[in-house]
């Protein structure tokens, strides 16, 4: 397919042009959104105090810059960008007029611009009404919440995704997810909203309010539906930490993942290791108390042969598995080496990801370098001002609350990555088809432990529910040529179709991009393979565990001294919400255009680009980032601490999270433990040297959280301003004020399954709607005759398909199946 990065000199018509983006941000997650908006063609202006950016003199790494010299990561978030200069004290102008000629502004805290008081959010609202305003915070700009101190690790122990999905040893502290990838997912998240606000207000005179929370992508990202789990089964997912067996394991030659997701992988990986007799042992005794007592078996059969071998076998027996990338190795995998996965930077040479998804005809452009510091500035100032964007209109139009509203989407997707995003379009009022079929239904309702002995227990799985609100469900089996007519006819009426299986699936349906094209000429298709069309992994089995085990994601989770530990969250909604960024430019394109367009958005592709700073680091300044616990590269101290006391389950298992980013943050922790002796020490004043006694820091304040309950350490530590948090367990995320005062859970009524709250989108849209959750996920072809009918089909006919099995039925057949 068409690449966005061809090079064969050809100017692509990217969806942007023309939009200016004013960017009043810093740190990752702002640069990440703004990064995504300039990819697309947005005329993006970095508006930086005299002293410029901190993440111009930032390194993962701790290398030394030249003087004036930009960091690497700098380099690869800014590409494509413009800077314009402007001290805060004196020339406020400058910014007032770059603000009034743009069109959307994204916006975090923290830069000396950004704090300024005619520079918040508020205020650019109140001056300049017509802009789209963006702003990416830790807890949203409103509720108890709003304005208190935290970071990226804290974030993650109040969403509940430190313990995540159970990761890590059940005898060692919980693990954060490593790579700061909260605020990676934050931006890609605010990127999709700042497109979904440009959507709605094209053609009036309004702008809006994007008010994206941190804490609230995280829980999107790094759990797993448990509020929904456990109020509609009453217990919870998971609340015990374990190691995935085999996990990741090390070879006779590096470190190699493989993943036994389902019974079915289990057995193979028992005929893989040579002891098929162990598959009648995990029937009697249960398949995961099985795999933990042969796990030091296995760990000697990997061993014992390459990572090649291994992965050769492993696809041979469909079983998920993939070496482990990091810095030094990612860009010569097979895989990303063959796609061209990695691009070089157009001003510094270093090598860096390319785009997390591409598209025919192309609508990315090419990297362009980063801006010096000021490089814009007399051309900002002096420029007149710009022609109207394309879209912008004086229309009177009030914008919907419901901005996707008659948008028709083929939702052709299962488990989590797919299923996502197009949740995030029926959340916001496109028409979704979810097609599914008795012999295969989504992989989700497969994965609440409910007994197949129940009546109906395919329709009680939480995880189904959380991902499908909003949308209908159609059974299909397009095996059959009558099923795939009935799949042909879906597709000319859909203006998008969106699909996730492995990509020999379709294509051996016939239905590749060229039959879409046929049927419909302007229907825009979304594949979310996991390693791509092309390319020696295209057709491995692909589950967000191996994703993150092959961007990167893995190599930084975990401790240092021992193999790294599986994510195993956030490569599925990762891929879901960059698929998203992708299909909204895409329909930007065809509103402009009239033309449909094939977006290809692999998983893996994406999940390199949130690992970037990996390979970055490395082939600018030959550092190998590594794995350091509950450390991290920016705050010092960073840890979790064991408070005194028993969690719900009775366990002596309360952490509390404390991360110190600046001296002043250490000042007031120090004041609020009464100003003990050994923290005065002169040495720990500075950043460098906290980090130089981490150890010392880290026996002083594990001794004093013992003595003090987690409530205690939160009023006395919070309240000074000091980034603190509880590790909570996911399910009890509705405990937490903030999100409450903010509704980010909404109840919804189901059939079987009793009334429980389901999480929203992290984003307050000034514009609506006020609630999400119109209706409960579909049940099993719960819409067939409705959606069949709309298709034309009569009443007879249907009658026909449903007595040939090609719609409609129950997954009886998988209990008659069932090994």
């Amino acid at each position: 397919m068409a690449s966005n990065r061809s090079g064969n000199g050809s100017v692509p018509l990217t969806p942007l042009r023309g939009w200016r983006v004013a960017d009043l941000s810093s740190g990752i997650a702002g640069g990440y959104c703004t990064k995504l908006l300039a990819d697309g063609g947005a005329e993006v202006v970095k508006l930086e105090a005299p002293q410029g950016d901190s993440l111009r003199c930032w390194t993962a790494s701790g290398t030394a810059l030249a003087p004036g010299a930009d960091g690497a990561l700098f380099a690869f978030l800014a590409g494509s960008k413009h800077s314009v200069v402007a001290d805060p004290s004196s020339d406020l102008a400058l910014v007032e007029k770059v603000l009034g000629e743009s069109q959307a502004v994204v916006w975090t805290p923290g830069s000396p611009l950004a704090e300024h008081p005619h520079l918040s959010p508020k205020e650019i609202r109140r001056r300049h009404p017509h802009l789209v305003v963006t702003t990416i915070t830790p807890f949203g700009l409103d509720g108890p919440w709003a304005g208190r101190a935290a970071t990226e690790f804290t974030l993650q122990a109040w969403s509940g995704g430190i313990i995540g999905l159970g990761r890590g040893a059940p005898d060692e502290p919980p693990v954060h997810v490593g790579g700061r990838i909260g605020e990676w997912f934050a931006g890609a998240y605010a990127s999709a909203a700042t497109l979904t606000a440009r959507w709605r207000t094209l053609g009036t005179r309004a702008g809006e309010l994007c008010d994206v929370s941190m804490l609230e992508t995280q829980i999107l990202g790094l759990t797993y539906y448990p509020v929904s789990f456990y109020e509609g089964l009453g217990r919870a997912f998971r609340t015990q930490r374990r190691l995935s067996v085999p996990g990741v394991a090390g070879a006779a030659d590096g470190m190699v993942a493989v993943g036994c997701g389902t019974a079915q992988q289990w057995f193979d990986l028992c005929a893989m290791v040579g002891h098929p007799e162990w598959i009648d042992e995990g029937l009697e005794a249960g398949i995961t108390e099985t795999a933990n007592r042969k796990a030091p078996e296995i760990a000697e059969w990997m061993a014992a042969h390459p990572v090649a071998v291994i992965s050769d076998l492993a696809t041979a027996f469909r079983i998920p598995s993939g070496p482990i990338a990091h810095g030094a190795n990612a860009f010569d995998l097979d895989q990303h080496a063959d796609r061209g996965s990695f691009t070089t930077n157009p001003r510094d040479g270093f090598r860096q990801p390319g785009p997390p998804y591409r598209t025919t005809p192309p609508l990315l452009r090419a990297p362009e370098p980063a801006p010096r510091l000021g490089e814009h500035t007399a051309h900002y100032r002096s420029a007149p001002p710009p022609a109207t964007a394309n879209g912008r209109a004086s229309s009177a139009r009030e914008p919907d609350p419901l901005p996707f509203r008659g948008l028709r989407v083929l939702d052709l997707t299962t488990f989590w990555a797919g299923p996502s995003c197009t949740h995030y379009l029926a959340m916001l009022g496109a028409d979704v088809v979810h097609v599914e079929s008795a012999q295969r239904p989504d992989g989700t309702r497969l994965v609440a432990g409910v007994p197949m002995s129940e009546d109906l227990w395919w329709e009680q799985s939480p995880i189904f529910t959380g991902l499908n609100t909003n949308k209908r469900g159609l059974t299909l089996d397009f095996r059959s040529d009558q099923g795939r007519e009935v799949l042909r006819r879906l597709v000319a009426r859909s203006d998008v179709i969106v699909e996730n299986y492995t990509p020999r699936v379709l294509e051996q349906f016939g239905l590749d991009y060229d039959e879409v094209r046929a049927l419909r000429a302007d229907a825009i298709m979304v594949r979310m393979p996991g390693f791509g069309l092309t390319g020696p992994w295209r057709d491995n089995p692909a589950f967000a565990y191996v994703i993150e085990d092959t961007s990167g994601l893995t190599w930084l989770t975990g401790h240092r001294d021992r193999n790294p530990v599986e994510p195993y969250s956030i490569g599925d909604p990762n891929a879901g919400v960059h698929a998203l960024n992708a299909l909204l430019l895409a329909l930007e394109h065809r509103r402009t255009t009239g033309a449909g367009v094939l977006v290809e958005a692999a998983m893996v592709e994406a999940a390199l680009n949130v690992a970037a700073e990996q390979v970055i680091e490395h082939s600018a300044y030959g550092a190998l980032l590594e794995r350091d616990g509950n450390r991290g590269p920016v705050a010092a101290p960073q840890n979790l601490y064991r408070a005194s006391g028993a969690d719900e389950f009775g366990r002596k298992d309360c952490w509390i999270a404390l991360a110190v980013e600046t001296d002043d943050q250490w000042d007031k922790l120090v004041t609020a433990l009464g100003n003990p002796e050994w923290a005065r020490v002169p040495g720990l004043a500075t950043a460098a040297g906290r980090r130089r006694e981490h150890d010392l820091i880290d026996t002083r304040l594990a001794a004093w959280c013992a003595r003090h309950d987690s409530d205690a350490i939160i009023r006395i530590l919070w309240d000074a301003g000091v980034p603190v948090a509880k590790v909570m367990q996911p399910h009890r995320q509705p405990e937490l004020p903030q999100l409450e005062a903010r509704h980010f859970f909404e109840p919804v009524s189901h059939p079987v399954l009793p009334t429980a709250r389901h999480s929203t989108l992290p984003v307050h849209f000034s514009h609506g709607p006020g609630t999400f959750h119109r209706s409960p996920a579909p049940l099993l072809g719960q819409h067939n005759t409705e959606i069949l009918a709309a298709l034309g089909i009569s009443p007879d006919d249907i009658a026909t398909l449903i007595d040939d099995g090609t719609v409609g039925g129950t997954p009886e057949v998988l209990k008659a199946n069932k090994p």
